[in-house]
C-alpha cells in the first residue's frame, strides 16, 4: 500500500479525555476517531490491526473444534423475560421497542440468544457436545465510558458457548477453549494473568479471568509470588490468621457476662481503638446490608419470611432483602462475596433509616446479639463452621455495638452470646495476608480483564426450557459454559503494553503493516529503490506501507514510530546503494545492500511471526 492512497491523520497532541496511553496513540496515530461519548469508529489504519486481532481468535477458536456463528445484534426483549435477567440487567441495557411495541434489547451479552438458538435444533444427545461463538457488536449504557476503547459503550466481543450433557463434558469444554486462550494471547504478544473470578451477573460455578497488568485497571489483582495463586480481589482468599488481643497475644475466652459501657459519639473503629483501649482485632464490626435479588431461601432466616419472594422462569427470589454482617473489626467486607454468598446479584450498606428498622441501633452501635429481624452472616475471622455444623468461635472476650444508640457491649463471646445463621468467607483480602495454597505473603497488582470463562451449569437452559433426550430416550437439561474475549481491549491492552514515548511498538502479528519503506524523498534513484524493495517484500507477502508522501523527513520518521510498524526501512541518496533497516522496538540500526535488504526482512518477519506463533 502507497501512503497517498491510504489514510494517515496523526495528530501531534492527544485529546484532552485521553488519560492512558493506549487511548491516546489510538487517537494520536488516526486508529481511531470519536463519535460520541463512549463511541469511537475505526479508521483504515486501525481497523487493520483489529481484525488481524479478530482473525488470530477465530483461528485458535477453530482449530480448538469451536464453530462460529452470527446471531442478530438486536434480540427480543422476551428472551431475557424467559431468563429472568430483564429486569436485573436493564440498567445497562439498551431496550428499544419497535414499531409494534415489542421489547428489544441492543445485545450486551448473548447467553439467551445462544441458548433459545440452539433450542430450536436440539433434540438428541448425538448433537453434543458443541461449542459455538460469535465475534459480533455489543453495547453496554456505561454511566461513565472512559479509556477509549477500553472502557466503550459499544465495543466488539466473542462470545463462546458451549453446551454439555455432563460435567465431566463441560469440564473437557472448558479447558478447551482455556487453552486455546493461553495460544490466543500468545500469538498477540500479550503477558497474560490468568486468575480465579467471581461469576457476577452471569451466574455459574467455575470462573477465571485473563488479566493483563495496568496501572489504571478496573481491577485489583492478588497473587502469590511462590506457588503462583491469582485471583481478583472479588475472589481472592486467604489463611486464617490468628487475632490478637491488646498485649499482642492470642485472645482467650471469657466467663464474664456482657457488660455494658455508655460510649457516646463513639462510632468508628478508630474511635473504638482510642476509648476502650484495645486493638481493632478484638471488636467485631456488624453493618447492615441491602440485597437485590437474592436467590438464597430465607425462609428459615430470622426475618426471612417478611421479605417479599417472588418466582419467574429462571428462579425463586427476594427482589429486596436486607442482612447484618459480622467480621473482624479490622477487616473489610468484600460486598462481591457477599452477594455472590447469598446469590445475589448485588448489594449495598442499608441506609440510615433502614439499619435503625431492621437492628434498632444507629450505624456504629448495631450490634449482632438480639437480631431478630434479619439474617445474622458471620464472616470465618469471627467464626468458623464446622463438619458436624457447629460453630467455633476464632475471637473471645471482644467489643460489639450494645444495639441501642451510645452503648456498646464488652466480654462478648460468639456462640455463647450469638449464633449465626450462616458462615462465609466475605472479607476483603489485603497485601501480606497469607496465600490459601501455601502460606507466603500475597502481593497486589492492578489489572484489566481481557477475557472470562464460566461454568455456567443450567442457569440458562433450565429457564428457557431446553431439553434434549438422553439415551434412554428421557428428557435431559443440557449444562452450559460461557467463555468472552474483549477484542477492543485486547487490542487496546497491546499497546498500553508496547509503546514508549515516541509511540506504539506492534508486535509482527497485528501491525497494521509489518514494514515501513520510507524513503527520504520519492524521486530518482531513491524512488527505484523504494519500489523494487516494495514490489519484493509484497510478492512475498510483507504487508508494506510506502511512504511516498511528499513530506519532510522529519514528519516521515515520527509518524513511523507513532505508528508504529515493527520494521522501518530509509532510503537514502547518501546511504545508496545501502539501505537503512531498523526495528521499531530497538535503539539500533543496520546498514545493508539495497540487493539484500528483501530477504533480510523477510527473514526476520518470518521469524518474529515464528516465535509468537511457537
Amino acid at each position: 500500500m502507497k501512503a497517498t492512497n491510504f489514510l494517515i491523520s496523526t495528530l501531534r497532541d492527544a485529546p484532552n479525555d485521553a488519560v492512558i496511553a493506549s487511548h491516546q496513540l489510538m487517537m494520536k496515530s488516526g486508529m481511531l476517531r470519536k463519535l460520541g461519548n463512549g463511541l469511537y469508529s475505526y479508521m483504515p489504519l486501525g481497523l487493520r490491526s483489529f481484525r488481524k486481532v479478530e482473525q488470530i481468535i477465530r483461528e485458535e477458536l477453530d482449530k480448538a473444534g469451536c464453530l462460529e456463528m452470527k446471531p442478530t445484534v438486536i434480540q427480543p426483549g422476551e428472551i431475557w423475560k424467559e431468563s429472568g435477567r430483564w429486569d436485573k440487567m436493564s440498567g445497562e441495557m439498551l431496550t428499544p421497542q419497535n414499531r409494534g411495541g415489542q421489547d428489544m434489547v441492543v445485545s450486551p451479552t448473548a447467553e439467551e440468544a445462544f441458548t433459545a438458538l440452539v433450542r430450536e435444533g436440539l433434540s438428541s444427545y448425538k448433537q453434543l457436545p458443541i461449542t459455538l461463538y460469535q465475534i459480533n457488536t455489543k453495547y453496554r449504557d456505561e454511566i461513565r465510558p472512559r479509556y477509549g476503547v477500553m472502557r466503550g459503550r459499544e465495543f466488539t466481543m466473542m462470545d463462546a458457548y458451549s453446551f454439555d450433557a455432563d460435567q465431566a463434558s463441560l469440564d473437557a469444554s472448558y479447558d478447551k477453549v482455556a487453552e486455546a486462550y493461553h495460544k490466543i494471547f500468545k500469538r498477540i504478544g500479550l503477558s497474560i494473568i490468568p486468575v480465579k473470578a467471581d461469576t457476577g451477573a452471569m451466574g455459574g460455578s467455575g470462573s477465571e479471568e485473563f488479566m493483563v497488568e495496568s496501572e489504571v485497571g478496573d481491577d485489583t489483582l492478588m497473587l502469590c509470588p511462590k506457588c503462583k495463586y491469582a485471583a481478583n480481589v472479588e475472589k481472592a482468599s486467604c489463611q486464617p490468621d490468628v487475632a490478637l488481643d491488646k498485649d499482642g497475644k492470642p485472645q482467650v475466652a471469657t466467663t464474664s457476662a456482657i457488660e455494658k459501657v455508655p460510649c457516646a459519639g463513639v462510632e468508628s473503629i478508630a474511635q473504638m481503638e482510642e476509648f476502650f483501649k484495645m486493638p481493632a482485632s478484638q471488636f467485631i464490626k456488624t453493618l447492615i446490608y441491602k440485597v437485590y435479588n437474592c436467590a438464597l431461601n430465607l425462609d428459615d432466616a430470622p426475618g426471612g419470611k417478611s421479605f417479599e419472594k417472588i418466582s419467574d422462569n429462571a428462579a425463586t427470589y427476594y427482589p429486596e432483602s436486607f442482612v447484618a454482617v459480622a467480621i473482624r473489626g479490622d477487616l473489610d467486607v468484600n460486598e462481591t462475596k457477599l452477594a455472590a454468598a447469598l446469590k445475589a446479584t448485588g448489594c449495598e450498606l442499608a441506609c440510615e433509616e433502614d439499619v435503625v428498622k431492621f437492628s434498632g441501633a444507629p450505624h456504629g452501635f448495631v450490634g449482632p446479639i438480639g437480631l431478630t429481624k434479619l439474617p445474622l452472616i458471620c464472616d470465618a475471622s469471627v467464626m468458623i463452621q464446622k463438619e458436624d455444623g457447629s460453630f467455633e468461635s476464632c475471637l473471645h472476650d471482644t467489643v460489639t455495638g450494645g444495639g441501642v444508640k451510645d452503648v456498646d457491649n464488652i466480654h462478648v463471646e460468639p456462640g455463647r452470646d450469638f449464633t449465626p445463621y450462616m458462615v462465609k468467607d466475605i472479607r476483603t483480602v489485603r497485601v501480606g495476608d497469607k496465600c490459601p495454597d501455601c502460606g507466603e505473603p500475597l502481593y497486589m497488582k492492578k489489572g484489566n480483564e481481557l477475557g472470562h470463562i464460566f461454568k455456567l451449569g443450567d442457569k440458562y437452559t433450565k429457564s428457557m426450557n431446553v431439553t434434549y433426550l438422553d439415551q434412554s430416550g428421557k428428557p435431559v437439561t443440557p449444562i452450559m459454559g460461557c467463555y468472552g474475549i474483549g477484542v477492543d481491549r485486547t487490542l487496546a491492552s497491546i499497546i498500553e503494553e508496547h509503546h514508549d514515548d515516541k509511540g506504539i511498538k506492534w508486535t509482527m502479528s497485528v501491525a497494521p503493516f509489518q514494514v515501513a519503506i520510507v524513503p527520504i524523498k520519492y524521486d530518482g534513484a531513491m524512488k527505484d529503490a523504494a519500489d523494487k524493495l516494495y514490489a519484493e517484500l509484497t510478492a512475498a507477502g510483507i504487508e508494506v506501507l510506502l511512504d511516498d508522501r511528499n513530506e519532510r523527513p522529519g514528519v516521515k520518521f515520527a509518524d513511523a514510530d507513532l505508528i508504529g510498524y515493527p520494521v522501518r526501512v530509509v532510503i537514502g541518496d547518501k546511504n545508496l546503494p545501502n539501505v537503512e533497516v531498523k526495528m521499531r522496538n530497538s535503539e539500533n540500526a543496520d546498514l545493508i545492500p539495497a540487493t539484500e535488504a528483501a530477504e533480510k526482512i523477510i527473514s526476520t518477519v518470518r521469524a518474529e511471526l515464528a516465535k509468537l506463533n511457537a
